[in-house]
């Protein structure tokens, strides 16, 4: 499905990612990245949906060089980022930031809001609410809820659940495994135990580089994962 095959990636001359190389697939429902702050988690999520761009090595969905497209294109690809900052439309309704979600796909827009607010009932509660007085486990919901809108084949997440309490993080994951069973996720999260815990694979970014591919469970059982990480 995407495919990064020996990447480099720098900011202001300085590298920070250095001959990376990932894959998800179909069959993978969640895959997890995992790693210090500061090891080019984002900046890799970035990298896929067309934020930031290469500087050598390629970009593939589907078997598309995607290293050119800008981001309106990579979601029409079938990859959404939903990033750390959610940037919602904090003046705009609940409803209308769903809508912003569907912009590049407007058929059946009504019946997928409705399906959001199936999923996410407290945002059908907030429909006319604007979306910046939420409480922050409710933006997320929606920063979830809006990346979903464009009906993606690949769903990332970058630290979903940063600023949550714990009881709305854990309501967090139940939807990311209600998620998964129908759209391959791509997981950066600081709960890096819960991470794994949902993943099929893993991988371990350190330095900007991959250090370490296995199973979810492989890499909670890993020594150096459990005394750096865990």
């Amino acid at each position: 499905m995407i495919e990064l095959s020996n990447i480099d990636v720098s900011y202001d001359r300085m590298q920070v990612i250095w001959d990376v190389s990932l894959e998800l697939s179909e069959e993978d429902t969640v895959v997890s990245l995992v790693g210090p702050n500061g090891a080019g988690k984002s900046t890799l999520m970035k990298t896929m949906s067309g934020l930031h761009p290469v500087d050598s090595g390629s970009v593939t969905l589907w078997g598309d060089d995607v290293a050119d497209l800008d981001p309106g294109e990579i979601v029409q690809h079938g990859f959404v980022l939903v990033s750390e900052e959610r940037n919602l439309f904090g003046e705009m309704s609940v409803r209308e930031n769903l809508e912003m979600g569907a912009y590049r796909q407007r058929d059946d827009i009504d019946a997928r809001i409705e399906q959001m607010y199936d999923r996410f009932p407290i945002l059908e509660e907030r429909s006319e609410q604007r979306a910046g007085s939420l409480s922050g486990g409710e933006q997320q919901m929606l920063a979830i809820a809006r990346g979903l809108m464009s009906e993606p084949k690949i769903l990332a997440l970058d630290e979903p659940s940063e600023g949550l309490a714990p009881q709305i993080t854990d309501r967090v994951f139940e939807i990311i495994d209600e998620i998964s069973d129908e759209t391959t996720i791509l997981l950066v999260e600081q709960h890096v135990d819960k991470a794994l815990d949902l993943a099929d694979r893993a991988y371990l970014l350190e330095n900007g580089q991959i250090v370490h591919e296995d199973t979810g469970q492989g890499m909670l059982e890993s020594d150096h994962v459990k005394d750096a990480y865990l």
